[in-house]
């Protein structure tokens, strides 16, 4: 285990060089940090190198350090972590990337690269907030299309902005009662997530391995 994390480690900083923001290696496993500018581009070397071959993502997620460990946070609020595999040499690494502005959280996107990362971006999008750039479907993937806010931030109230109803007619959620106040609430709330996901103008999916 030592020698082959020995072997990747010297792998990483070998062939990303100056991309590499930090490397820790803790507890038999490694975690690098890049810049949100080069993200795609590391994305792209991690796949197709052969010194590296992460041919497959296996998970991606969302993170909101605002109040990590209970403690005020130094540093932007948002990352998201991939955690990559490769088959070829049987090792595994953490990429990890911060979104460069707090208030519209947005990186690229990893669809063209692994189209696993699909409905993962989706539901970091769903739950943070975070844009992701190039995604060609993102969209609420957990909650309803009316529901307002992202629920795993940090700042996110417990009890929700909006009480929702099930509405069988319709089959679709909708505000509790007949307060039309929460109910523009929550169509505001909507529209400005359409408003939001199609902020960039994302191009056509290229052509990948």
């Amino acid at each position: 285990m030592t020698q082959r994390l020995d072997k990747l480690q010297a792998a990483l900083q070998s062939v990303l060089g100056d991309a590499l923001l930090c490397l820790v290696r803790e507890r038999g496993e490694i975690s690098i940090t890049v810049s949100a500018e080069r993200y795609l581009e590391v994305a792209r070397t991690l796949r197709d190198d052969p010194a590296l071959r992460f041919e497959q993502l296996i998970d991606l997620c969302g993170v909101d350090y605002s109040d990590y460990k209970n403690q005020p946070w130094q540093g932007l609020r948002y990352v998201v972590v991939s955690h990559l595999l490769s088959i070829t040499h049987n090792w595994r690494v953490r990429l990890k990337v911060f979104a460069a502005d707090d208030e519209l959280p947005a990186v690229a996107s990893l669809t063209e690269t692994w189209n696993a990362a699909n409905w993962f971006e989706r539901e970091a999008f769903d739950l943070f907030g975070i844009i992701f750039e190039g995604h060609l479907d993102l969209r609420r993937i957990l909650t309803d299309y009316g529901f307002i806010g992202h629920p795993m931030r940090k700042d996110f109230p417990v009890s929700g902005h909006v009480e929702m109803r099930y509405d069988a007619e319709q089959a679709r959620d909708l505000p509790a009662g007949d307060d039309r106040a929460a109910r523009d609430h929550a169509a505001r709330g909507a529209r400005r997530q359409l408003r939001r996901a199609a902020l960039t103008p994302w191009p056509r999916s290229r052509t990948t391995r």
